[in-house]
């Protein structure tokens, strides 16, 4: 992989590293169109500083691109690094076989851009609140989404390294912004306070923020309260994931897609950019004809650009992209073949793509040949629920043909409604409301058989017989629906079934948690302490 010397900002934005980010032809970084001194005291302030969060979660590669898949995808026993043998080889120790470093390029930009977030959030939040002292709609909604960023970064920390410095101001006096580690406990609880505040600030739909063509990717209440419940699900506090959870639920917002691969549907109508089952995404640039097709700020993203299928050499037309984030043998193996979202979740080399039908375009993939690609390409599997980066009229439409390495018209689904479904199946459960968990539970299952009679052979129905036999029912469930989405890993986790599971591949108890990143300890004087056992 062809390393560039990219520019990200250390734990607390105070001072700037330089590290190695790693693939040739990676996203440009944009400044933000308008800096804090330039517009605190315009009328547009508000409004540049949320675009410019959504512009953060876009184009900075911890949220976007390879260090996210490293964090949330590449660390379960279902996800594999990808790409060929010499690209990242790095990261195959580091987050296939658990030998954690303190400091590499991807760890650190997770870090650093995490932290990048929480400041402008912080930012946002003092112009608004303490310098401006705003009590519109339109500011508090501004306000909410910088609420909503801030628990999002913060909830992201605290699921990789436990123990993070709470940094919830702003401050100028670069001392300030050194902290010591605060307790998991208080970092929830300054989650909880900022989703309850985004929660009342955010507009039921996306309708509020204006024209809703160009606006129906920001966030709203939905968004809010299903990252609440999921943050809830991972402290196992089941009362609260079953309130918020009917909450969005009974907000009427949304709904199941009809057929699960109309989830992935990028195109220029893409049924499933933004659509019914969509609670938050990343919304992504489009290339020339953005203006007609994208929402949100916009900016160029490498969701999809990282994880499109890599061919070494000709034929030129299947190197789509970067090739990170496949399908494991453990994965292909385990997985029912009769269950029709497998075949809408893998991609096989050397095999036809299943054409319309499954997500595919009637295309042929090139054979695996070996680690390399040697010839052919260097996986025998590619995640399928990006292969909408293979669609011919939009890459035509866009101009990126001729499967020139990019594209980057693919949103990340952050949120979806799948989620909300699941969770409250696993929450009723294990409060002892059996039925609920069954009936919410069939939901996913009929959508995926595409069939609600419950004498079906094809992904059968499960009735509730005991509170065990339900739980890995659900177990099973989250692992088929969200393959490649980056759930697994955190589930494992929280289900304390991680040592089982991973322990063959090297993981161990410390594993949990990511070692903080050296570089941020050494900046901070020793104020920052080293995670346990590291």
């Amino acid at each position: 992989m062809k390393k560039m010397t990219k520019i990200f900002w250390i734990s607390t934005s105070v001072i700037m590293v330089v590290v190695l980010v790693g693939c040739s032809k990676f996203l440009d970084r944009k400044p933000l169109t308008a800096t804090l001194p330039d517009v605190q005291k315009e009328q547009g302030a508000m409004e540049a500083q949320s675009l410019g969060l959504y512009n953060t979660l876009r184009t900075y590669a911890g949220f976007s691109s390879l260090p996210w898949t490293d964090f949330n995808s590449i660390r379960d026993d279902d996800a594999a690094k990808g790409s060929d043998a010499n690209d990242g080889k790095e990261i195959n120790a580091e987050f296939e076989t658990f030998q954690y470093t303190k400091d590499d390029w991807a760890t650190d930009t997770y870090w650093n851009d995490h932290y990048y977030m929480i400041n402008l959030a912080n930012t946002e939040i003092h112009t608004g609140r303490d310098s401006l002292k705003v009590t519109d709609p339109a500011s508090l909604r501004q306000l909410g989404e910088a609420y909503f960023f801030r628990a999002y970064s913060y909830f992201d920390l605290v699921k990789a390294y436990g123990q993070v410095p709470l940094i919830n101001y702003y401050y100028t006096n670069p001392a300030d912004g050194i902290r010591p580690k605060a307790t998991v406990d208080a970092i929830y609880a300054q989650i909880d306070g900022d989703l309850d505040t985004a929660a009342m600030w955010l507009p039921i739909n996306a309708s509020a923020y204006g024209n809703s063509g160009k606006m129906k990717g920001r966030l709203t209440q939905g968004a809010a309260n299903t990252l609440w419940a999921q943050t809830y699900l991972m402290r196992q506090n089941w009362g609260k994931v079953v309130a918020l959870c009917q909450t969005v639920i009974n907000s009427g917002q949304y709904s199941l897609m009809p057929n699960f691969y109309d989830i992935w549907k990028d195109g220029v109508n893409g049924a499933g950019k933004n659509g019914a089952e969509s609670i938050f995404e990343m919304n992504a640039y489009c290339g020339a004809n953005a203006q007609a097709i994208s929402t949100q700020n916009q900016g160029q993203d490498g969701w999809g650009t990282a994880q499109q299928v890599r061919q070494n050499g000709a034929p030129v037309a299947w190197n789509l992209g970067w090739g990170w984030n496949v399908p494991t043998d453990t994965l292909v193996k385990a997985w029912d073949n009769t269950d029709p979202r497998k075949s809408m979740t893998i991609l096989y080399s050397g095999q036809f793509d299943g054409g319309a039908t499954t997500g595919g375009w009637g295309s042929t993939l090139p054979a695996y040949t070996d680690p390399l690609g040697s010839g052919g390409l260097a996986e025998k599997y590619w995640n399928k629920k990006l292969y909408t980066g293979n669609d011919p009229a939009m890459r035509n439409y866009t101009g990126f043909v001729n499967g020139n390495g990019a594209a980057p018209w693919i949103d990340h689904r952050i949120l979806r409604y799948a989620d909300v479904i699941l969770m409250l199946a696993e929450a009723a459960n294990e409060t002892g409301d059996g039925a609920t968990a069954a009936a919410n539970l069939e939901l996913i299952r009929s959508r995926a058989a595409g069939s609600t009679d419950k004498t079906r052979t094809i992904v059968p129905y499960i009735a509730y017989s005991s509170q065990a036999q339900m739980r890995t029912a659900i177990k099973n469930e989250r692992r088929w629906e969200f393959a490649l989405e980056g759930y697994r890993f955190y589930d494992l986790v929280r289900w304390g079934d991680a040592l089982n599971v991973l322990g063959p591949l090297g993981y161990t108890s410390r594993n949990q948690y990511y070692p903080i990143p050296q570089p941020a300890i050494d900046i901070s004087g020793g104020v920052l302490v080293q995670n346990p056992n590291y």
